[in-house]
């Protein structure tokens, strides 16, 4: 019989504890046992997954989200290569980034530890299943996950091989559970006293009907609404260059760009170039009327400005300064990810100091926004919001601290009367 989500959420709060107090030596075992499993099972895992893709096709889901979904040998070899890599990344837990002495013999250390139990909801991608289940369970977090209903079968398989391997390493039982319906969702959102965190990845709208709906703290991992911003004076083979991979390497992904802005200094030149290349890759391109002017396009409305495609569409502004450029980001952008491709750096400084996004680069694409490439192992999301964690969420944002204070007797008491005085002194970052 089936538990209820309020049961998975108390087995998932009591295995958290545990889980918390287990050593990185077996929490890395785990990590490769996992990886291990996945490399062995993997025919099993592309046989359930070719179902739920038979599925969605069916089910005419389109096609970026059929490639997101489709688990092919090689995702699998970069689950297990991922898994591996996580596991050879220090232990998070226990680091002291702050140690004082308060006075003498008092001393103070502030120490990384895990959240607790954290609620995951994410798109039908299922080698995030595997990325968000192994930075949990290298953090010392429980989880509780709710993949895409296209992908269920392929979840079910890939969670079940997880706890499977995670409890032949003596880890917890049910640190890791898989939730199948959006009543499921419904029941978590109510489990306040159980779950401490909540990440929804999807839209905005999404993100906050999440946050609206529960006494559940959430970390929303919002859309990716994307810029590229070519810049007068920058180097046109580069900024083609950069605005090709940044559209089209993958375009279903939320670090992929999906507007197009370009100084009218350099647009005569730049964008005739660009569209060639971009239509060589069968892109759409929606411009405004002055990129109309130099370019077959078709014209871009209001919508197209603040629309996350995730398809092989751009829309393209030609803007008059930089300023200009970084006014329609920091209004139309969804706070991911934007680049600016120039050759002054006085205009990247500015443009790296003014555009408001967690992500901000210059002259390199969009798409290396990602936590693996970050060098943190994976990623839970990429969070847009500014609190606690920002930009890809990796064992670092899964991670909360404790103050930690030893003493040998002494009392408030004593130092109003002047026995014993502050100090306030840096010590070693090293706990007794």
């Amino acid at each position: 019989m089936a538990l209820s989500i309020q049961s998975m959420a108390q087995n998932a709060r009591a295995a958290s504890f545990a889980l918390a107090a287990a050593s990185l030596e077996k929490r890395n075992q785990a990590l490769d046992a996992i990886a291990s499993l996945i490399e062995a099972k993997k025919a099993e895992v592309m046989a359930a997954n070719a179902l739920d893709v038979e599925d969605a096709i069916a089910a005419e889901v389109s096609a970026p989200l059929i490639s997101r979904l489709r688990v092919t040998e090689q995702k699998c070899q970069r689950m297990a290569d991922g898994l591996r890599a996580l596991a050879a990344l220090p232990d998070p837990l226990g680091r002291v980034d702050y140690a004082k002495e308060l006075s003498p013999g008092l001393r103070l250390y502030r120490v990384a530890c895990p959240i607790g139990v954290i609620g995951v909801i994410f798109e039908s991608r299922p080698d995030a299943l595997v990325q968000i289940a192994s930075l949990c369970l290298k953090s010392g977090n429980a989880v509780l996950l709710k993949g895409g209903r296209e992908a269920a079968r392929t979840n079910e398989l890939l969670a079940g091989l997880i706890e499977s391997a995670a409890r032949e390493c003596g880890l917890p039982e049910h640190w890791c559970g898989l939730l199948h319906s959006r009543e499921d969702v419904q029941e978590m959102l109510k489990q306040h006293k159980n779950i401490d965190l909540i990440i929804p990845r999807g839209s905005n709208a999404f993100v906050r009907y999440i946050m609206q709906n529960s006494e559940i703290p959430a970390l929303g991992h919002a859309e990716g609404l994307c810029h590229v911003y070519v810049d007068d004076p920058c180097d046109l083979a580069m900024a083609v260059k950069v605005t090709v991979d940044s559209k089209t390497q993958n375009l279903s992904v939320c670090n992929a760009a999906e507007t197009l802005l370009v100084h009218r200094g350099v647009a005569g030149e730049f964008l005739p170039a660009v569209a060639k290349a971009l239509r060589a890759k069968g892109v759409e391109l929606r411009g405004d009327s002055e990129c109309s002017k130099m370019i077959a396009c078709q014209p871009a409305s209001q919508e197209d400005w603040e629309t996350e495609y995730l398809d092989a569409i751009l829309s393209i502004r030609v803007v008059d300064s930089l300023e200009e450029a970084i006014a329609h980001i920091n209004r139309y952008g969804s706070h991911h990810t934007d680049c600016i491709v120039s050759s002054d750096m006085a205009h990247a400084k500015q443009f790296l100091s003014l555009v408001d996004s967690a992500d901000v680069f210059h002259n390199c694409s969009t798409r290396f926004a990602d936590g693996f490439l970050f060098g943190f192992g994976a990623e839970v999301g990429i969070a847009t919001g500014k609190l606690h964690a920002r930009g890809p969420m990796g064992l670092e944002g899964l991670c909360t601290y404790k103050y930690r204070l030893y003493g040998n007797g002494q009392t408030l008491s004593e130092l109003n009367e002047g026995e014993v005085q502050l100090t306030h002194l840096d010590i070693e970052p090293k706990l007794p």
